[in-house]
C-alpha cells in the first residue's frame, strides 16, 4: 500500500470516530458517506472506489453504535416501498384491463352474432337492389 493510500485510510478512520462521537470538525456532522468524505478531506468517490471496506465499516458502525439506519439504506427502503406500491397498482390495472378485454370480446361476439341473424327488413324500396340475392 502506498503512503498516500494509507494516509487516506487513517484520515477516514479518524473522521469516522469524530462523526460517531458527534465531534465533527469539517462537515455538517451527518452520518453519511458524503459527510465522512468531507470530514476526512477525501473525495467521496475515493471512499466508494478505493476504500469501500471503510465505507461498509462506517455504515455498520452507524447501525450498531447509534442504532440508526444509514441514509443510503433509508433511501433504498423508501424506493423499494414506492416500487412495491407501483407494482401493486400496475397489477391491479392489468387485471382490470384483462376483465375489460373479456367483456369487449363477449360484446363483439354478441354483436357479430346479431348481424348474422336474418331479420326481415320489411319492404324494399324500388330504387334499392340487394347485393346478395335473398336466401330463400
Amino acid at each position: 500500500m502506498s503512503e498516500q493510500h494509507q494516509d487516506e485510510r487513517t484520515r477516514i478512520r479518524e473522521a469516522m470516530d469524530r462523526l460517531l462521537s458527534g465531534q465533527a470538525v469539517a462537515s455538517n456532522g451527518s452520518l453519511t458517506v458524503v459527510a465522512l468524505a468531507a470530514e476526512a478531506d477525501v473525495h467521496r468517490m475515493a471512499i466508494y472506489k478505493r476504500h469501500a471496506d471503510l465505507k461498509n465499516e462506517f455504515e455498520e458502525r452507524v447501525r450498531t453504535e447509534t442504532l440508526q439506519v444509514p441514509e443510503t439504506e433509508k433511501r433504498l427502503r423508501e424506493t423499494i416501498t414506492k416500487l412495491k406500491k407501483t407494482i401493486k397498482n400496475k397489477n391491479t390495472e392489468i387485471e382490470q384491463l384483462k376483465e375489460q378485454v373479456t367483456r369487449l370480446a363477449l360484446a363483439s361476439a354478441v354483436l357479430t352474432q346479431k348481424g348474422e341473424v336474418s331479420i326481415d327488413p320489411g319492404p324494399t324500396p324500388d330504387n334499392v337492389f340487394p347485393l346478395h340475392p335473398p336466401n330463400g
